[in-house]
């Protein structure tokens, strides 16, 4: 029987056998998790996906280690000082380069063949260049194979001032992202949508980062329930959470003001993950600050894994899931974020959230409706006022629970993101949809 006449079909293509490569594909990093929804919004469509990177935590027999992809090797590393700061590089290091990128082609050639793939997704390492080497492995194996791509970007390296000083800005013109054909660029805001046609001349699809709003999160169980008198707060604080890294970029020094100047002694701030890769200059300031302000913060790192279990001092660890379900607000003032995962977990959640009017926020997800407390650098009188509103009034709680759930759904669901990926692949295919 034939779909009525104006109906739109979403074909169901034929299956394929789709590769991952990044240089890791473990933990909790913002590439990894993006790239697994992919994978199973992908799978769930019908197809198999195989993984590629130097370090992995795949099933084994869908995975293709190759320890030289890992950013952190030390031949990469070594080779890496050298390349930014600086506006010349030894002929030495040149070749190293070289090299280095033979065998890493030679990597994702036995991973294509291994698993007689049909389509690549090189996740973030022909954007962000980490690994020079990798970027233009990557862009070689497209050039001689003429496989088709789709080329999930992050984060560039104009979006990063380490990167201006470059002696690698013949490689960047080559490889990051490169301008071959048969790949559909993907980014994940429209700022950098704009740039990279600027820049670049290409064109690319925007395919935001995303959660699954189809499905309701979780309710609170036995094993979370004791959450909160564990990490030492009463049921009747105010669990402000600020669901971040402790790295400068996250403007925490914001929450511990805002905290500072509820003057409540049931606010009570708590920063769930450790400090980053970026020293300690960070860490120290906000520790002075927390002293000053004379507020409780906990520090839960030590609590916080991406699996139930114990510590190595025998106590009970939590998901980052488990802290939000227990959170009456969310604190999230960042100065940059490539996306922003935390802002849509909050409201997944369905937690209230002060959120600092970063560029890409500003630009792709405020003008969406959502209902949140924002702030511009400053924590205001204003802030503070509706932050104790929203704090002393569950129905407003509730209200933009609903609200702002129903918006995740709309603009940023699995469902969103499956649509453009059919688009994507029927593209790359010459497949109608």
């Amino acid at each position: 029987m034939s779909p009525p006449t104006g109906t739109t079909v979403l074909s169901t293509a034929p299956p394929r056998r789709i590769g991952f490569i990044s240089t890791r594909f473990h933990g909790s990093d913002g590439v990894t998790l993006e790239a697994r929804k992919w994978a199973r919004i992908l799978e769930d469509m019908g197809h198999t996906c195989y993984w590629m990177a130097g370090l992995l935590d795949a099933p084994p027999e869908r995975s293709h280690t190759a320890p030289l992809a890992f950013f952190n090797h030390p031949e990469v590393l070594e080779v890496q000082k050298h390349l930014f700061g600086v506006t010349r590089r030894p002929r030495s290091v040149t070749d190293k380069i070289h090299a280095l990128k033979e065998q890493l082609k030679d990597e994702i050639y036995r991973f294509i063949e291994k698993f007689q793939l049909e389509v690549l997704v090189p996740e973030n390492i022909m954007a962000i260049p980490m690994h020079i080497p990798l970027g233009l492995a990557m862009a070689e194996v497209i050039a001689e194979t003429g496989i088709p791509t789709i080329a999930h970007h992050h984060d560039f390296a104009w979006e990063r001032e380490r990167f201006v000083v470059s002696a690698v800005n013949d490689y960047l013109r080559a490889a990051f992202p490169g301008a071959l054909p048969g790949i559909e660029h993907v980014v994940i805001n429209s700022m950098a949508q704009k740039e990279l046609a600027r820049r670049c001349g290409l064109g690319s699809t925007i395919i935001p980062n995303v959660l699954e709003f189809e499905k309701p999160p979780p309710p609170m169980d036995d094993y979370n329930a004791d959450l909160r008198r564990e990490i030492g707060l009463a049921e009747t604080d105010w669990m402000i959470l600020q669901p971040t890294r402790v790295v400068a970029r996250k403007g925490i020094e914001h929450a511990v003001d805002l905290v500072r100047r509820l003057k409540d002694p049931r606010a009570k701030l708590v920063i769930s993950h450790p400090a980053g890769d970026e020293g300690n200059a960070y860490l120290s300031m906000l520790m002075d600050r927390i002293h000053d302000a004379g507020i409780d913060v906990r520090f839960i790192a030590d609590r916080v894994g991406e699996q139930r279990g114990r510590n190595a001092a025998g106590q009970k660890v939590y998901t980052l899931y488990d802290v939000y379900q227990h959170a009456d607000l969310v604190t999230y003032p960042s100065y940059y974020e490539g996306f922003g995962n935390a802002f849509l977990e909050a409201i997944y959640f369905g937690k209230p959230v002060v959120v600092n009017l970063y560029a890409v926020y500003a630009r792709d997800i405020d003008p969406l409706g959502f209902k949140t407390i924002e702030m511009s650098n400053l924590v205001t009188r204003e802030i503070v006022e509706q932050t104790r509103e929203i704090l002393e009034n569950r129905a407003l709680r509730e209200s933009w629970a609903a609200t702002n759930y129903q918006l995740g759904l709309k603009y940023f669901s699995y469902t969103v993101a499956r649509r453009k990926l059919v688009a994507r692949l029927a593209n790359l295919f010459g497949e109608a949809i």
